[in-house]
């Protein structure tokens, strides 16, 4: 469905040097002054907010107008006419929320055959992304409903959206920002619903939903004197998801940087985090390919950041967080020839924990070469007995043969077999990047009762074998008994870019998480058990990389010293753009830049997004 509505409205232009690119189509419908006086009493809760502050060193976020925003059941929460009104204003665009297993439970959403159909593809990704308010954390939504095992038990929102603006042009999100802020009104912006950290929902909010923002267009010459670039670019709305532009690319003969998540959306809240990639040990993270970025501001106003314009703003959107700055409606970014890949996949496991640690550990010891030859790898261990299991999900080689992969996997593969560990690895080679990432990535999961943790372990422990600190590194890693989900990869900085992404990120050569669940019955002591058990474990792993860092797009909800975690020297100046841009704090999330001022109200063992969010006395 997606890539014939691409196919449809593709364009081909050239952007001469200097020039700005054109709006898309969906971006030349605008919210206007006069559209707000037209009307009448309504305009009150659609105009526009004030300018950013001119000098955000001495300036100060403003409180909140009341101690919590405001919630449904509230005085203060607009009445049903408002509410309607809101919706004549934005062509009838306004969903009133139902939860995707609504179907499934006694009362008016009851389906059976939906229902069905619903329970069948609970744990595809897909069903949730083609929803406007699911999300793929049920765990921070509350599980208030999910699939049930009995039809009579309660249905409620929990940590959904109260409502849903489907997004399909600029003037619908300025409307939307604009009544959320007038009305004080939590708001929230989701795509897909992929975030690991419940960023994508929130109990008595407005959603802004930006999937149907999705028109890609190609550009054959883009020309940033002052970023040092010239060459082929594609700009595509924020609701763009990876495949999409995958393959808008490979048809040119073209590749963007992008997640191994093809049904993950490509150019927002990913893009806004860093965004890991397959080729990032070649061209770096995806923030680091950005050209230019439109979107609408806490004041309801659109406007573009690139190299000359907004430059703080565009600055901060690189790396900086998402659901932080804006509502980002489009982007444009670097494309790069195709290139062949190569790639294996295998799994295995060993007669003994010792024996399986040790073939893990000879891996270990080569993650330098492995990354600075430019390959990915992407693998999962998985607690068993008598040894755990290991699964390498994609061994990616950019620009290699078989034969060259082959031999850059045999020394350690000798190990595994000189260990009596049996490994078929199965090999592939692909002519060019496209058809490599469809056949080799598995589409993402849907996270229910599991919390993980991350962590970015620098270049510098390997740099010694058996040294003190190499060993203590390893021993942190290796005795987590969680399940352990890993890529080695490098992020040079390969482009030269000033942006906003974590230092981190360019010493790395290991991003991995731990993750731990519980049973969906399970009691509040065993939950609250299960995350002290993780908080520890992260502890061990901070203790052994000092002045590290950790993915905010893959990460722990609960990362204590968060600031320093997930935007390190960078905070500082961050936090002064976001009280330039948004000092009434209309975008929030947690462990966003600025967000310590407000916290939501949540009372249960896991905290999750089902009270209210108020500010932190």
């Amino acid at each position: 469905m997606h890539l014939l509505g691409l196919a449809a409205t593709a364009a081909t232009y050239l952007l001469l040097p200097g020039a700005t690119a054109d709006p898309l189509p969906f971006e030349r419908i605008q919210l206007h002054e006069r559209d707000i006086a037209s009307l009448g009493k309504a305009s009150s809760l659609l105009s526009f907010g004030d300018a950013p502050v001119a000098d955000p060193a001495t300036s100060h976020r403003r409180a909140p107008p009341t101690g919590c925003k405001v919630f449904p059941g509230d005085k203060k929460w607009p009445a049903d006419k408002a509410w309607s009104n809101f919706n004549n204003t934005l062509n009838g665009a306004l969903i009133k929320t139902v939860p995707l297993a609504a179907p499934c439970y006694a009362g008016p959403n009851y389906d059976a055959n939906r229902c069905s159909y619903v329970t069948a593809n609970w744990a595809n990704s897909s069903l949730h992304e083609m929803d406007p308010a699911s999300v793929m954390t049920g765990l921070y939504q509350g599980h208030t409903c999910q699939i049930p095992s009995n039809p009579d038990d309660t249905c409620t929102l929990g940590g959904l959206p109260s409502y849903v603006v489907n997004a399909t042009t600029v003037k619908q999100v300025q409307l939307a920002v604009n009544f959320a802020r007038n009305a004080d009104i939590r708001l929230i912006v989701r795509n897909t619903g992929h975030d690991f950290s419940g960023k994508s929902g929130g109990a008595g909010s407005l959603s802004i939903w930006t999937h149907n923002l999705n028109a890609i267009e190609y550009v054959p010459r883009f020309e940033d004197q002052k970023q040092g670039y010239s060459g082929p670019a594609f700009r595509g709305g924020s609701g763009v998801i990876g495949r999409d532009l995958f393959k808008a690319a490979g048809d040119k003969g073209l590749l963007v940087i992008g997640g191994e998540g093809q049904d993950v959306g490509i150019l927002g809240g990913y893009l806004q985090n860093g965004g890991h990639s397959p080729m990032s040990s070649v061209y770096g993270l995806a923030a680091d390919q950005v050209l230019s970025i439109s979107l609408v501001t806490a004041d309801g106003r659109f406007l573009t950041a690139s190299s000359t314009e907004n430059t703080d703003l565009f600055w901060a959107l690189r790396g900086g967080g998402a659901s932080t700055w804006g509502v980002v409606t489009s982007v444009t970014v670097r494309a790069h020839p195709s290139m062949p890949i190569s790639t294996a996949q295998f799994i295995f496991t060993a007669k003994s924990s010792a024996a399986f640690w040790l073939g893990v550990r000879s891996y270990w010891e080569r993650f330098i070469p492995y990354a600075d030859a430019g390959t990915y790898s992407y693998f999962m261990i998985i607690p068993g007995a008598p040894a755990p299991t290991f699964i390498m999900l994609g061994f990616w080689a950019p620009n290699m043969t078989t034969t060259e992969t082959t031999a850059l996997l045999t020394p350690w593969l000798d190990d595994l077999s000189a260990l009596d560990i049996s490994v078929k690895p199965a090999y592939a080679t692909y002519p060019t990047t496209y058809p490599a990432l469809i056949a080799t990535w598995p589409q993402e999961a849907v996270q229910d009762n599991a919390i993980i943790g991350s962590r970015l372990f620098p270049r510098s422990a390997w740099e010694a074998p058996n040294s003190e600190t190499f060993n203590k590194t390893w021993e942190a890693w290796s005795t987590t008994n969680n399940l352990l989900i890993s890529f080695n990869i490098r992020a040079p900085n390969a482009l030269g870019v000033d942006n906003a992404v974590l230092p981190a990120w360019r010493e790395t050569v290991l991003h991995t998480m731990q993750g731990s669940g519980f049973a969906p019955n399970a009691d509040d002591a065993t939950k609250r058990a299960v995350r002290q058990a993780l908080t520890v474990s992260m502890a061990n792993w901070k203790a052994a990389t000092p002045g590290a860092g950790a993915y905010i797009g893959e990460s722990d909800a609960e990362e204590v010293g968060w600031q320093e975690s997930f935007f390190g020297k960078n905070y500082d100046r961050l936090l002064k753009i976001k009280n330039k841009y948004d000092r009434d704090g209309v975008f929030w999330a947690k462990q966003a830049v600025g967000s310590e001022c407000m916290a939501v109200q949540s009372n249960g063992p896991i905290p999750d997004e089902n009270g209210k969010l108020c500010r932190v006395k």
